[in-house]
């Protein structure tokens, strides 16, 4: 029998306790930057009457998805607001757009460093290969540690939890552009930067879409487990069924995050849909 032990927990802990002491003014400033993000997404929604968010939001539907979606979503919502759930939904919804927003201002911008360089590529794949191997649990522990308990935190995790399939699809939409095109953009002088913006990115968006797709669906997954750490919304309501064994406020819970998920799902679609259609 082999008798050894390698401490890597107490490697770990003793990291984290330096890491955080040393930068810990830093952690406030990010921490007062999130929270107002998170705060200012809750007050928009939270503060007009119910009925006016759920007009504007049905428009918006339509506008962009058709009047089949809209439909889904005036009467979905209707239903968060008949299951007493309208505020907690539209905090899972604040919750989901922050962590969307703060995952994609890392993530594009990697996704283009990896399309434009196979070296950041061969860096940067194996750390995304890590962040989605990584039960998602794990993701709540250093978010607690460096900011505290409550919605900073779950933001935190769910920012970090959403950001690899928008970067791994941003790198693989601008690559899968013709050569001939890139090719055709320099002839014409277009130097690498006006390649890219003129080029690549339109092009690519249909696929950058999808993954702004998968970004929302996964910031919405992880606000439900996020609620164990303060997040609040739909996720607490289906945190206390369990703790309760409360199927019915489970269920509503449950329903309210379907609602949601298939509106955002449909709505990222249409527009990526929409963009495939003007290639």
């Amino acid at each position: 029998m082999i008798d050894f032990f390698i401490p890597v927990a107490d490697w770990i802990n003793t990291a984290f306790d330096a890491i955080s002491l040393s930068i810990s003014p830093t952690l406030r400033t990010i921490s007062a930057f999130l929270e107002t993000i998170i705060k200012g997404f809750e007050n928009i929604l939270l503060w007009p009457p119910e009925v006016v968010i759920l007009v504007l939001a049905s428009i918006l539907v339509w506008r962009v998805a058709g009047a089949k979606l809209a439909v889904f979503a005036f009467l979905g919502l209707l239903a968060t607001i008949g299951m007493d759930v309208w505020q907690e939904t539209m905090a899972t919804v604040a919750l989901a757009l922050s962590g969307t927003l703060v995952s994609l201002l890392f993530a594009i911008p990697l996704g283009i460093l990896a399309s434009q360089s196979n070296t950041a590529e061969r860096i940067i794949r194996p750390i995304l290969d890590f962040m989605q191997t990584l039960p998602s649990f794990v993701y709540l522990i250093p978010a607690v540690m460096f900011f505290g308990m409550g919605k900073v935190a779950a933001l935190v995790a769910t920012m970090i939890f959403a950001m690899p399939p928008p970067v791994r699809l941003t790198n693989l939409g601008i690559r899968e552009v013709s050569h001939e095109m890139v090719e055709a953009a320099r002839s014409f002088g277009s130097n690498r930067w006006q390649t890219l913006v003129d080029v690549q990115l339109p092009l690519a968006m249909p696929t950058i879409m999808a993954g702004v797709n998968q970004c929302i669906m996964m910031a919405l997954s992880m606000t439900v487990i996020a609620s164990m750490i303060g997040a609040g919304g739909l996720g607490l309501v289906v945190l206390r069924s369990m703790q309760t064994l409360d199927i019915g406020m489970g269920t509503v819970g449950g329903l309210g995050i379907v609602i949601l998920a298939i509106i955002l799902d449909r709505l990222t679609e249409s527009i990526a849909g929409d963009n495939r259609n003007n290639r």
